[in-house]
């Protein structure tokens, strides 16, 4: 019985140095799109910059569909009518990933000690974690990271050190609050690089209206300096607060 599904034919590379990430995509795509895949192998840089001078194309994949070149892994994604990911849109999909991580880290947590998993320490782990996490964000590339804190915190724009120092007091007043350890240590220093970041942040946004990106997972980062930011460092005071009290 002849073939009724349609044809698309793929060119990839696949060498001992490199498999090309967005071919393998193209082909789980069109694959799940019905497709019966003429997979095209490029398998040395020679064969593969021949085969892009011939179709006068700067990249690979490319997919033909109907005797007719349909692009990329991201051309191939609109032809298929499917969007494709812009990477200057803002978005607050890391913060809500570190977030809920720390919660889930934070019940985890309270199960394995207490039995329950609604308890005061439950609390206290979640916002420690956050610290913890959102400050490793932060080390991840530090100069990158300085770069955007520069843009608005009140204190590293007189004292530049302090931008260094930030995710490190960070990471080690969450570590300090998770163990429960020198807390006359501990809390006064959530408290300190807390309120000058509440602070920094509400003036920039609110005050000023600025519109800038937010340097609490990493410079890197597309999450607008925003309620997010804002809510980061309320939340260290909040735990400082609480600790101090208690």
């Amino acid at each position: 019985m002849p073939n009724s599904k349609p044809v698309a034919v793929l060119y990839r590379m696949k060498t001992p140095e490199h498999i090309c990430p967005f071919g393998l995509r193209s082909r789980a795509l069109l694959r799940r799109k019905g497709f019966d895949v003429d997979d095209r192998l490029l398998t040395s840089r020679e064969e593969a910059d021949a085969f892009k001078a011939e179709q006068d194309v700067k990249t690979t994949p490319q997919t033909f569909i109907d005797g007719q070149r349909v692009g990329g892994h991201e051309d191939l994604r609109r032809y298929l009518g499917l969007t494709v990911k812009d990477k200057n849109r803002k978005t607050y999909i890391p913060v809500i990933a570190i977030f809920a991580s720390a919660a889930l880290m934070a019940l985890g947590m309270s199960w394995t000690m207490y039995g329950t998993l609604l308890t005061v320490r439950a609390a206290e782990w979640f916002i420690a974690i956050s610290m913890c996490l959102l400050a490793v964000q932060k080390l991840r590339d530090l100069d990158s990271f300085t770069n955007t804190f520069l843009g608005y915190d009140l204190l590293a724009r007189r004292h530049v050190r302090y931008a260094y120092i930030y995710p490190f007091a960070e990471l080690l007043a969450g570590v300090l609050m998770i163990a429960g350890a020198l807390m006359w240590f501990a809390a006064p220093l959530a408290l300190f690089i807390g309120a000058i970041g509440a602070v920094s942040v509400y003036r920039a946004v609110y005050v000023e209206k600025r519109d800038l990106k937010c340097a609490c997972v990493g410079g890197s980062s597309n999450v607008p300096l925003g309620f997010v930011s804002l809510l980061e460092n309320v939340m260290m005071v909040a735990m400082a607060g609480w600790m101090l009290l208690k």
